[in-house]
C-alpha cells in the first residue's frame, strides 16, 4: 500500500522531533536506526524512506534545530537588547540545564556535532554565524557576540556535568553575572 506525500512528509516530522528529543537527552549516536523508529512505532525498514542514512537524519536534526535556536535567541526589532538579555537569563537556567531535550542543541550535540562530517559541521556553522551576527548588530560588537555566545554554551555544559543542583547555580550565577558586567563595560563605551 502507497502512503500519501502528506503522510510521509507528517512520518518524516515525527521521525525529526522524536530523534532531536531522544539526542538532546540521551546523545545522537547512543540510539539506532531500529530505536529511532520504534519510538514513533515503526519499523526500522522504514527509515530509508525518509533518510539515506542516519547521518542524513542528524545533519537534519542540527539544522532544524539550531534553526530554531535562532528563532529563538535571535534579534527581533527595538528592544532587541532587553530581549537578548532577557534570553540570556533563560539560557542560563536551571530548567534549561533540567531538560536539555526543550533547549538548544549546542550543549547536548556540540560534542557530536564536532566529530560529524564536515556537511554537518559547515551546516552547524552557517547557523551558529547567523546567530552570533544577530547578536554582533545588537551589541554592536563582534567579539562580545563570540565571547558571550561561547560563555552561555560552555556554562551549561559544564553545569550539566556537575552533580550537586548547589553548584550548578553556582556555575550558571556566575555566568550570568559575568555576562551582565560585559554588557555593562560595552554599553557604558
Amino acid at each position: 500500500m502507497r502512503y500519501s506525500a502528506g503522510h510521509k512528509l507528517e512520518t518524516r516530522e515525527r521521525l525529526l522531533q522524536s530523534s532531536a528529543l531522544s539526542a538532546k537527552r540521551s546523545g545522537f549516536s547512543t540510539v539506532g536506526v531500529d530505536g529511532l523508529m520504534k519510538a514513533i512505532g515503526l519499523s526500522g525498514a522504514a527509515f530509508y524512506s525518509h533518510f539515506s542514512s542516519k547521518d542524513a537524519l542528524f545533519s537534519a536534526i542540527v539544522e532544524r534545530e539550531l534553526g530554531q535556536s535562532l528563532e529563538r535567541l535571535s534579534g527581533q526589532g527595538n528592544e532587541d537588547r532587553e530581549r537578548l538579555e532577557r534570553c540570556l537569563k533563560q539560557y542560563l537556567s536551571m530548567a534549561h540545564v533540567e531538560q536539555p531535550e526543550s533547549g538548544c542543541a549546542l550543549p547536548t550535540l556540540g560534542a557530536e556535532i564536532a566529530r560529524s562530517d564536515v556537511q554537518v559541521r559547515e551546516q552547524a556553522e552557517i547557523w551558529i554565524c547567523r546567530l552570533q551576527e544577530s547578536w554582533a548588530q545588537i551589541l554592536q560588537s563582534e567579539s562580545l557576540a563570540w565571547a558571550i555566545l561561547s560563555q552561555c554554551v560552555g556554562a551549561l555544559v559544564v553545569a550539566r556535568m556537575l552533580a550537586t543542583p548547589d553548584v550548578q547555580r553556582t556555575v550558571l550565577k556566575s555566568s550570568h553575572e559575568e555576562i551582565a558586567r560585559q554588557l555593562a563595560v560595552q554599553r557604558a563605551e
